[in-house]
């Protein structure tokens, strides 16, 4: 899980029936965490990202949060603040200790259609969300992913992560993408390939299915990929471009002029990568550094697919395991 990064919490609150399919997930930042981000598709719904270019102020984050609803979900990171800021967690502005401003930069999935108008996350969402934060990340329909939809399918929230050195980089998905996660010739999720020691639990089915025809809407796939290294918000960024790669093995296709996909990715600064100095220095912290990117493409596709299989049917889009329940016997 990402919460395998040490200082990571992760949290989930949602509304599901009753005219409701959406919700509100949060990752929470030890304190001294870099932040960066990546976006790509043609119909971003975000908050704070330039500030997390690098030529700008602020290099520390204390909260991502990802949303339902569409730009009204952005509301739900007013609700992170408060929470945040009953706490003294912020960006100090004044001599008084409690005098912070939180940064909690934020991106939403287009998921409108999977509830009645007007239910939609707000403040308390992102409050009650941080309320709920833990190392326990439960998967699928929750959060942010209760009215996810990746294709043709159900989508959902999915995590992963994995041991780089003395590292640990782990990714959180909210798979909500406008193409498909899984071949339907043989059942098989295109990063199928990149599971570890049978994480999935399922039996890959090998048979060609079909499901109805569904209108694809404006989505977005939103996510975030973090590591216990002192980065620089410059590499941090590398880290959430590299984890961009892995969605796209995972959906295809990705980026689209219909999806606004945003990766944030947080350095947590626990422990230091190889300092650039001496003759050979600049290019061994490269290389540490490159190896870390290269996990973050792997674990954000491994939690892709677990967005997808730890999914249920929701607002009457079928999930994965309604069109291969063979797979989970």
């Amino acid at each position: 899980m990402i919460t395998d990064v040490p200082g990571v919490l992760v949290g989930h609150h949602h509304r599901i029936g009753d005219g409701w399919a959406t919700g509100t997930t949060v990752v929470l930042a030890p304190p001294g965490t870099t932040g960066a981000v990546d976006q790509r598709g043609g119909a971003p719904g975000t908050r704070e990202t330039n500030l997390l270019e690098p030529e700008n102020l602020v290099r520390y984050v204390d909260a991502i949060c990802l949303s339902g609803g569409s730009a009204y979900g952005l509301a739900a990171a007013d609700g992170v603040m408060r929470w945040l800021a009953e706490r003294d967690r912020g960006f100090q502005v004044g001599v008084e200790p409690h005098e912070v401003v939180p940064i909690v930069p934020g991106a939403v999935i287009f998921d409108l259609p999977r509830s009645a108008w007007g239910n939609r996350p707000d403040a308390s969402f992102g409050y009650a969300a941080c309320e709920a934060a833990s190392t326990a990340v439960e998967q699928g329909c929750v959060g942010a992913g209760a009215g996810a939809t990746v294709g043709s399918l159900k989508g959902g929230v999915g995590t992963a992560s994995e041991r780089v050195g003395d590292f640990v980089v782990g990714a959180l998905a909210v798979v909500n993408a406008r193409g498909e996660a899984v071949s339907f010739d043989s059942g098989r999720p295109f990063a199928a390939d990149h599971e570890v020691a049978g994480e999935f639990g399922v039996r890959w089915p090998e048979r060609a299915a079909s499901v109805p025809g569904r209108e694809a809407d404006l989505n977005t796939t939103i996510g975030v990929v973090a590591v216990d290294a002192d980065l620089s918000k410059a590499e941090c960024r590398r880290l959430a471009v590299a984890a961009q790669d892995g969605l796209a093995r995972a959906v295809r296709p990705a980026h689209s002029m219909f999806d606004g996909d945003t990766v944030f990715a947080l350095a947590t600064g626990a422990r230091d990568l190889p300092a650039a100095e001496g003759p050979f220095g600049v290019t061994t912290r490269a290389a540490g550094l490159d190896d870390l990117c290269a996990a973050a493409a792997r674990v954000f596709a491994r939690a892709c697919v677990h967005g997808l299989v730890s999914a249920v049917g929701v607002a009457g889009v079928p999930a994965y395991r309604d069109v291969w329940p063979e797979a989970f016997e």
